[in-house]
């Protein structure tokens, strides 16, 4: 008797992959590239870590508080190896490239370690994880961008698009170049390719990525022509990009952003320290005089638009008149919110051989006086909203009620108001009627009828 098996009848069963990240939007974007790549080669992909027979985190080294969270959830993952004993675990990204041989080592616990240039060798590496074979796969390229590999979006209207990698600003507290390696830039083309996939399945923002973004090149083309292009591809679509170097912040990339109405108004402008002393130290290659003219000619370029920034609390040598330099700087910016940390000292960056001397107490008390600072004048610039209408992207639920609605403006501000007749992935006009330094909260406005105009022009 033939006794044959037929795929229809008795299917094969995908290997499941289940993936953790960890880290800034880039990491977000190497997750979806990731699972393209073992979805394309058969495995499935599960959102529930308990029925995977992979399971994957994407690691962030950055700060040692982000790397000491992995390591806790790395110590956790054992707990599905016991109850599964074929389960993988691998670890990827920047911390897998920082700390490769100590990963595989130490617990019994990861079976491979793949760096950030290493993504495409995934499933054979996995394969022979399978087969018992732990491995670790962590060259950094000069070369490889994932150029021709369509990331998995499975659902939602915001999409990270990677279009550089690496950074060659080496920033002595930054282990960016040698986790992530030297700076390469996707072609235009793929990088418009992809907007216009985003377009045709609905996608209202796209966030163009890269550690120095603003440096991106590709032959004759530069950022600002990249940035017009994308906006061009529709202009219903939202356009934002992170993390610029202020060095790099040419005149035509401003420009490009007033003259578009569909890039959004906000830029983030990492400064770091208020101190020239200290920007020395840390490697920035610009002055806080260069910052403050570049602010301006923003600001002059581009009515209304808001500024973001990063602040480094208690960088090696750091006295309190570099201190107060900085907390002059942020009332002299009135910057509408920033990302503040205190000084993590990362191994094999020229800070790390500069000691870590000032006293953790003194990191967190200046690092709480940058927060205090910067929260008062955000509250202030979010005030100057009550009573206006803007238009906000609705993005999904509010996070404290399920009857209202979260999104932003263009200038990247966070608002919540009651769903009403507002749908996800609409731009709606909103009046705002109160905030805290964080949020704005509003009602949907309503067109003013004739008459209401008619009376609003008499009253005038």
């Amino acid at each position: 008797m033939n006794i044959f098996r037929s795929e229809k009848l008795f299917p094969v069963i995908k290997k499941q992959v289940y993936l953790e990240t960890y880290g800034c939007q880039m990491n977000v974007a190497d997750s979806e590239v990731v699972l393209s790549i073992m979805s394309d080669t058969g495995f499935g992909i599960t959102q529930d870590a308990a029925v995977a027979d992979v399971i994957l985190v994407n690691t962030c080294s950055v700060r040692d508080n982000a790397e000491q969270r992995v390591r806790q959830r790395i110590s956790t993952l054992k707990n599905y190896k016991r109850a599964n004993p074929g389960v993988l675990i691998g670890v990827l990204g920047c911390m897998a490239e920082r700390l490769r041989t100590e990963l595989i080592d130490k617990g019994n616990v990861v079976d491979l370690v793949v760096g950030p240039d290493e993504y495409r060798r995934l499933p054979e590496l996995v394969e022979s994880a399978f087969s018992g074979q732990r491995g670790i796969a962590v060259k950094l390229s000069r070369v490889e961008n994932y150029d021709d590999i369509m990331p998995l979006r499975t659902e939602g209207i915001n999409a990270w698009i990677s279009v550089m990698r690496g950074c060659d600003k080496f920033c002595t507290f930054c282990v960016v170049p040698f986790t992530r390696g030297r700076e390469r830039s996707r072609s235009l083309k793929s990088v418009v390719q992809e907007v216009r996939r985003l377009s045709e399945r609905g996608f209202k923002e796209i966030t163009l990525l890269g550690q120095n973004v603003n440096s991106y090149q590709d032959g004759e083309f530069d950022f600002a022509d990249l940035i017009t292009r994308v906006a061009e591809v529709d202009r219903t679509i939202r356009v934002r990009f992170m993390t610029p170097h202020p060095q790099d912040m040419s005149d035509s990339l401003i420009q490009t952003i007033a003259e578009n109405e569909n890039i959004c108004k906000n830029i983030h402008l990492p400064v770091q320290s208020g101190s020239n002393r200290i920007l020395q130290l840390m490697n920035r290659t610009y002055s806080i005089e260069h910052y403050l003219a570049l602010v301006e000619k923003i600001r002059n370029a581009i009515p209304g638009v808001s500024l973001s920034t990063d602040f480094i609390a208690g960088f090696p040598t750091e006295s309190h008149d570099d201190h107060q330099q900085t907390l002059d700087l942020i009332r002299n910016v009135g910057y509408d919110g920033a990302f503040m940390f205190k000084y993590s000292p990362r191994e094999n960056t020229k800070s790390w051989e500069m000691g870590d001397d000032i006293p953790d107490e003194v990191k967190v008390q200046r690092l709480n006086e940058v927060i205090d600072l910067q929260q008062t004048i955000s509250l202030r610039r979010n005030q100057a909203h009550i009573g206006a209408t803007i238009e906000i992207l609705v993005e999904r639920e509010s996070a404290k009620s399920n009857d209202e609605w979260m999104g932003r403006s263009d200038t990247n501000k966070v608002t919540v108001f009651p769903k009403e007749n507002a749908r996800v992935g609409e731009i709606v006009k909103t009046k705002i009627h109160n905030c805290n330094s964080a949020t704005l909260f509003g009602t949907l406005a309503r067109e003013p009828d004739a008459m209401s105009e008619y009376r609003l022009a008499v009253n005038s």
